[in-house]
């Protein structure tokens, strides 16, 4: 019946029409924001809450300890150690994750909905969520586990490249930090627990809930997930990031092929530029072999297998980013044609094919990335915890298309200067 229930909801899914995504707001008397769909096409209910939790408030010091706090909820709760939490959720068929990033710690939870299951995985999940123990044993494990995890990381160059090119484009921002040795080696229980109260408070969750519940039980579920939560976490705001000089860094290292990031700090999640640069960046690097960075790089001069650009927005401005690996003697050459194609780019924009072909691309794939519950709630937390619009998701085609070649010339030239660049070389000549 185990095995019943685990294959049961590892399969199924829920597949949602473009537009008509009901999604309902309100806050719950605990304080946390609610975000709610109702579906009745499966006996399914997905939760998920996202915290101000993420690296972003972390000193450099204690880099790591996001994660860490992150990653020891499920170490035990209450009265209940991790083996016990792990095998109450296996009778019930239930499954509980989560992550952090950058800005965000979240705990989800997929479990049938029917009464008796739904409330004993609720049960575990608030447990987890409001009174984790954090124990001793388990953090000297998973912090070992962390250490040996950064000291290998240090021996490879792509590795090596994601942190040199975060620590570059954010000069004396947490964003920019990333977890050592010594930082991890340094956190202790104490860390943990105050960690937690201070960030996992009612007034500052995002609780997102999708499935086959109703309005008045999604309710309940909120405020029983959120009420023993300590009462703040709702007035964090993270130092505000500070534009770099454009530089390029050279790193020593053996290998073959030399790894290129160029990029800066570029665009918040709230600016009315996403959708322009959203929309661009598909023909510069975003659109994989139809991308001009593709064309040029790979196609035409077969310097480089793979050639990308990207915009992640963030709570404060996220990286935007060109990354591709060549020959280290190719190295120079290649990053004369990145230079050209952004630049040329920046000034000219998308010509009318390409705005069309990036625009179809968009609106077409949107039904495919959201076609379950697992995907759809990503979007319901994002909406949340972003204060996006409610109607996002039907408002996406639209604001897609309504994208102009001098709106894309526009957005990029305001957000992506060339004063600002940093080119990071990893494998350097």
């Amino acid at each position: 019946m185990r095995t019943l229930i685990v294959l049961l909801l590892a399969s199924l899914t829920s597949t949602f029409a473009l537009a008509g995504v009901r999604i309902e707001h309100w806050i719950a008397p605990s304080g946390a924001k609610v975000y709610f769909v109702e579906t009745r096409v499966l006996p399914i209910l997905d939760v998920q809450i996202d915290f101000p939790a993420g690296g972003v408030y972390v000193p450099a010091a204690k880099a790591g300890l996001a994660g860490l706090t992150q990653g020891l909820l499920e170490a035990g709760a209450g009265d209940l150690d991790e083996e016990q939490i792990a095998g109450r959720l296996v009778d019930i068929g239930a499954r509980l994750g989560g992550g952090a990033d950058s800005d965000r710690a979240s705990v989800s939870l997929r479990t049938l909905a029917s009464a008796m299951e739904r409330d004993a995985a609720l049960g575990l999940m608030r447990a987890v969520l409001s009174a984790p123990t954090f124990p001793q044993s388990v953090l000297e494990r998973e912090r070992g586990r962390t250490i040996a995890s950064i000291r290998e990381a240090e021996t490879r160059p792509d590795a090596i490249a994601g942190k040199r090119f975060a620590a570059a484009i954010y000069p004396d921002h947490s964003y920019g930090v990333s977890p050592t040795v010594d930082s991890v080696g340094t956190i202790t229980r104490e860390d943990l627990v105050a960690f937690h109260r201070q960030h996992y408070g009612a007034q500052g969750a995002i609780v997102s809930i999708i499935g086959d519940v109703s309005r008045a039980e999604a309710e309940a579920i909120a405020q029983r997930l959120t009420e023993a939560l300590p009462a703040g976490g709702g007035n964090l705001v993270p130092p505000a990031v500070k534009k770099p000089l454009r530089g390029t860094i050279k790193i020593a290292h053996p290998a073959a092929q030399s790894h290129i990031h160029i990029g800066l700090p570029a665009i918040r999640r709230s600016d009315a530029d996403y959708f322009p640069l959203l929309v661009g960046n598909y023909t510069l690097g975003g659109g994989g072999f139809v991308s001009r960075l593709m064309k040029e790089v790979r196609e035409k001069r077969g310097y480089a297998y793979s050639v990308y650009s990207y915009f992640a927005p963030r709570k404060l401005e996220g990286p935007f980013e060109i990354g591709l690996q060549t020959k280290r003697e190719q190295v120079p050459d290649a990053l004369k044609v990145v230079d050209e194609v952004l630049t040329d780019y920046i000034a000219k924009g998308p010509t009318p094919k390409e705005l069309a072909a990036a625009k179809k691309n968009m609106v077409d794939g949107l039904a495919l990335r959201m076609d379950s519950n697992a995907k759809l709630l990503g979007y319901l937390s994002a909406i949340g915890f972003y204060g996006l619009p409610l109607t996002y998701l039907d408002d996406f085609p639209a604001k897609v298309k309504a994208v102009t070649a001098e709106q894309v010339k526009a957005a990029f030239a305001r957000h992506v200067k060339a004063e600002n660049l940093v080119t990071v070389i990893v494998a350097a000549d």
